[in-house]
């Protein structure tokens, strides 16, 4: 089949979070299952230049934002068996970041339409348009509502994953017409209005022809008001076309056996290893260098998306209590930074934090640490918990989204586990399954049994690209009527 990703982020282009490793690994995989795979996406200044000294002008064509035209220049490259497509317009993507904007509306509302006028332009006829959160979640609706009327996208279906359904794209109710292009009468609660505003991810829920999450337990959760975000009725009519598939990890980029930012390669049977890249992260860390004490991390967004509010509760009294060592990487909200810029000055013998973010020293982390910590309030998939299992940093999750799907608590009586989880939203139930994690971390001989069990799973994307290539040939097969 012809399949084309619609992206905001795709690695190794740009990226702001998990959406861009999604975008980067999982075409590769589908173009080696023999689809032809495209990706789209903006051409932000961002991207570095090597990656752009490569870029071949490959056409050129409008876009209606609107009653304006605006430019659309469309640059390719090939790589890894997938045609990268990346839409020139220097008005909407030469900016200082990706996000954040106080015309996001409209650059997205342009970019939704670009998607689809650049397919025709590079005569791409797609069987799948594959999109993904709000900010192309309006190209599935102008494919069902309007593109789908012409020739060249009529046999197109659309699929939308969600991996993030707290971000929804919310925009006064003029934006239907003056950035869409689209009579008012869409503007209804059947339709576009959400809460009296326009509300791009309900479009796009509305008008795919299926609806993927980014993990089975977060595809449950969401059908409810706690982490339905308001979008719940929505999902629940459109619940018998909503899968949950879990999301994978790129193993050839994270892989302890090969991996270029790490010293001391290691394996399963090779843990002594994974020991002489603990010394080494504690010495760049300039930490006390001691193999003997328990290594905690986090590498992660300082949000409150990330149960950081519950860290924040209880790791004071748990530094003071325990010899241990923590670790964290990750750059978000002012507070939060604050508190772990505070805890490395109260614990200066004990945390370190690094405030931004450094790939080379994150795949260090991984590798040197003995437990990774994600206990998020809610997490639709989580790529860190993986990375930890591939890198046998054992992970401490709270039992949610692809955290509950992807961490199996450790069980003492029947030596099962890959890792050590709690289920309410407690600080207290945080530091006891710590504690608990760290009595096991004592026990040598268990705790490189859990080891093993973590990092002898396949935590890549080969079958989660089989479940999508099945729902590619589904919704191609059987199609669908929206919004009658």
């Amino acid at each position: 089949m012809k399949v084309l990703f619609a992206v905001s982020e795709c690695t190794p282009f740009a990226k702001s979070g998990g959406l861009a490793d999604v975008a980067g690994a999982l075409p590769k995989v589908l173009s080696r299952l023999g689809n032809d795979v495209a990706v789209i996406m903006p051409k932000y200044s961002q991207i570095p230049d090597p990656w752009k000294k490569r870029m071949k002008k490959t056409a050129e064509c409008t876009v209606a934002v609107g009653w304006r035209q605006q430019y659309c220049g469309i640059d390719h490259l090939a790589e890894d068996g997938v045609n990268y497509y990346f839409i020139d317009n220097k008005y909407y993507f030469l900016r200082d970041s990706l996000y954040g904007h106080f015309d996001d509306g409209e650059r997205f509302a342009y970019f939704s339409r670009a998607v689809l006028e650049a397919a025709e332009a590079v005569s791409f006829q797609a069987d799948i348009i594959h999109t993904h959160d709000w900010h192309t979640a309006m190209v599935n609706y102008l494919l069902k509502e309007e593109y789908s009327k012409r020739p060249f996208y009529k046999q197109m279906k659309s699929v939308l994953t969600i991996h993030n359904l707290q971000f929804q794209g919310i925009f006064p109710p003029e934006v239907t017409h003056d950035l869409l292009g689209l009579d008012m009468s869409h503007f209804h609660y059947e339709r576009l209005e959400c809460n009296g505003f326009v509300n791009f991810m309900k479009a796009g829920i509305l008008a795919a022809d299926h609806v993927t999450t980014v993990s089975p337990t977060y595809r449950n959760e969401i059908l409810t008001p706690y982490y339905g975000e308001q979008l719940e009725p929505v999902l629940q009519h459109r619940e018998k076309d909503l899968t949950g598939i879990l999301n994978g990890i790129d193993d050839s980029f994270y892989q302890t056996e090969s991996d270029p930012y790490i010293e001391m390669h290691y394996d399963p049977e090779r843990l002594d290893l994974k020991e002489e890249n603990k010394t080494k992260l504690q010495r760049r860390m300039g930490l006390p260098e001691r193999k003997d004490i328990p290594l905690i991390s986090m590498v992660t967004r300082l949000t409150k998306q990330k149960g950081l509010d519950l860290v924040k509760r209880m790791m004071h009294e748990l530094l003071e209590e325990r010899d241990i060592q923590l670790i964290v990487l990750g750059t978000g909200e002012r507070e939060f930074e604050d508190y772990f810029r505070y805890i490395e000055f109260a614990f200066h013998d004990k945390c370190r934090a690094y405030i931004g973010f450094d790939e080379p020293l994150a795949h260090q982390i991984y590798a040197g640490s003995d437990l990774f910590l994600m206990p998020s309030k809610f997490e639709p998939c989580g790529l860190g918990q993986m990375i930890a299992l591939q890198y046998g940093a054992i992970p401490i999750v709270r039992e949610t989204g692809g955290l509950y799907d992807t961490v199996r608590s450790y069980r003492e009586e029947e030596g099962t586990g890959n890792g050590f989880t709690f289920s309410a939203f407690n600080a207290h139930d945080l530091k006891f399954t710590i504690e608990r994690a760290l009595s096991f971390y004592r026990q040598k001989d268990v705790w490189k049994s859990i080891m093993k069990t973590a990092m002898n799973a396949d935590y890549s994307w080969k079958q989660s690209a089989k479940q999508y290539q099945r729902i590619f040939e589904h919704v191609t097969r059987s199609g669908r009527d929206v919004l009658e």
